[in-house]
């Protein structure tokens, strides 16, 4: 079994949390047995419940990213092992977007960091991503064969991009037809990349248990732009994917 490799991060870090119950500041996490290699942040809670979530991030971030440092404070809050991590295509460079070849390598950086989080939480595992990150994690379970083991418990999916702003006939579903994992969609009322009427519709081509939980007013950022921060949506989102699951 391998053993990735987990130092707590020097100097500039994301702050000390404010909460009793995670039990430090997030640490650097690194695996480079695997290949692709895992990088990223992880979140250890005070009083674990044995469960892990993987989160990453869109086409355009990294896991920097306010609105999934936020989430992974939540989650370690409520006793969650939660490793933040890049995407091979952003651990490869710093800007920019991944390129046409990059999606397959990402998912297989996706199943790494996942298998890379057994080693550290002894129950179940989840993933989720925002936007392209969101998409990958669910086309990663989607190619898991009906018969093979379990990859994830269940899926986390913020700002699906259901298709490229004003394009809602390149739909992104083909894979739907195919997941079987209990997954939550969090889509905002305003993102162009899919309505909630839209997302609705698509939700009906997933045999595995779904809920989609709308966020008024807020677009693909989810509220989580600049400085701004809706930090009111993190219990909500939370409590709905316990609840599904």
């Amino acid at each position: 079994m391998k053993t990735p490799g987990f130092f707590k991060a020097r100097g500039k870090t994301e702050g000390e949390p404010s909460s009793a119950s995670i039990e430090s500041a997030p640490q650097v996490f690194t695996d480079v047995s695997s290949d692709p290699f895992v990088r990223g942040l992880l979140h250890r809670p005070a009083k674990p419940n044995g469960s892990g979530l993987v989160l990453t991030h869109g086409a355009g971030s990294n896991c920097q990213a306010p609105l999934l440092v936020a989430l992974a404070e939540t989650f370690a809050e409520a006793g969650y092992f939660v490793l933040r991590c890049d995407l091979p295509f952003r651990q490869d460079r710093p800007y920019g977007p991944p390129g046409p070849y990059d999606a397959k390598r990402d998912r297989a950086g996706l199943r790494d960091a996942v298998v890379a989080l057994k080693n550290v939480a002894s129950d179940r595992i989840f993933l989720g991503g925002h936007s392209y990150g969101g998409r990958q994690a669910s086309m990663l379970c989607a190619e898991r064969s009906e018969n093979a083991p379990e990859l994830a418990a269940g899926l986390l999916l913020l700002s699906y991009p259901l298709h490229p702003p004003r394009k809602p006939e390149q739909l992104r579903t083909q894979h739907f037809f195919n997941l079987r994992t209990p997954t939550l969609f969090v889509q905002g009322t305003r993102d162009p990349f899919g309505s909630i009427a839209e997302v609705e519709q698509a939700l009906k081509l997933i045999p595995a248990k779904t809920k989609l939980l709308t966020i008024e007013g807020a677009g693909h950022d989810l509220g989580f732009k600049g400085r701004s921060k809706r930090k009111e949506i993190l219990p909500e989102v939370l409590s709905e994917f316990l609840q599904l699951l």
